[in-house]
């Protein structure tokens, strides 16, 4: 699962005219899930962007989260951003989870902000969108749930020592 994050003081998504949904301060978040996505990907990622701490303080430090600010989220499902570009010019959508396999994992993204008590507001599945937003400092981030599940790396080698430059599994 991939996500894109944008810091927002406003956002908001329409189809075909019809606003389906806004939100002031908050995150707008961009959704692509992979084939062999998992439900406990989406919970973790959808953890992750809740508490990651990308909001100003009162000493303008990013040093607060999403559910310390009680900001909103926006989140949109966008199967490009599993876009393959490695060869020609025209992008693969190859890695994309289809439909019917991505449409509940994103549902379940959704659900865990609801419970973690953050105010959601959504595109339309599979909808051609117009998504407008204000970003806010500007802050955005790329977050790759396999990626997180990996040691940090520490003076451009893996944590766990590895000097291959490779992650072990």
């Amino acid at each position: 699962m991939k996500a894109v994050i944008q810091r927002v003081t406003e956002a908001s998504v329409s189809v075909d005219g019809e606003m389906l949904g806004a939100i002031g301060p908050g995150l707008v978040v961009l959704l692509g899930v992979a084939h062999g996505d998992s439900a406990d990907e989406a919970r973790r990622l959808a953890q992750k962007i809740a508490e990651l701490r990308i909001f100003s303080d009162t000493e303008g430090r990013m040093n607060l989260s999403l559910l310390e600010v009680e900001g909103e989220a926006l989140f949109i499902s966008q199967f490009t951003l599993l876009a393959d570009t490695r060869r020609g010019r025209r992008p693969s959508f190859t890695d994309a989870a289809p439909p019917e396999l991505a449409e509940p994992l994103v549902r379940e993204f959704e659900e865990v902000l609801r419970r973690m008590g953050v105010r959601v507001a959504g595109g339309r599945f599979g909808a051609h969108m117009q998504v407008r937003l204000l970003n806010d400092g500007p802050v955005t981030i790329l977050l790759d749930s396999a990626v997180l599940e990996h040691p940090r790396r520490v003076g451009g080698r893996p944590a766990s020592g590895d000097r291959s430059g490779r992650f072990q599994a």
